[in-house]
């Protein structure tokens, strides 16, 4: 099943809170996913960055700009902690 990311803030360091809508939240470090080069570009200027938002309409993240990410991405991320363990499930 896919999940839909319902909440989103940028934190410093390139860094985004998210939270989905099966109450999973973590936080990802979007440089470690993207290269800031295309689309992603203008979201090497941290305002820029600042300026994520929930596109209700995909489930996931959206900048201005036009870049956005996966949510299948974002969801194993969160659910993977670095050490390459599952993460607990909220319940």
């Amino acid at each position: 099943m896919l999940r839909d990311v319902i909440e989103a803030k940028a934190l410093n360091g390139y860094r985004l809170a998210i939270t989905f809508d099966d109450g999973i939240r973590g936080v990802i470090d979007v440089a470690k996913i993207v290269p800031f080069e295309g689309v992603f570009a203008p979201l090497r200027s941290e305002s820029e960055f600042a300026r994520v938002f929930v596109n209700r309409e995909l489930g996931s993240v959206s900048w201005p700009c036009g870049a956005d990410l996966d949510t299948q991405v974002l969801y194993a991320r969160v659910r993977v902690d670095e050490a390459g363990t599952r993460a607990p499930v909220a319940s």
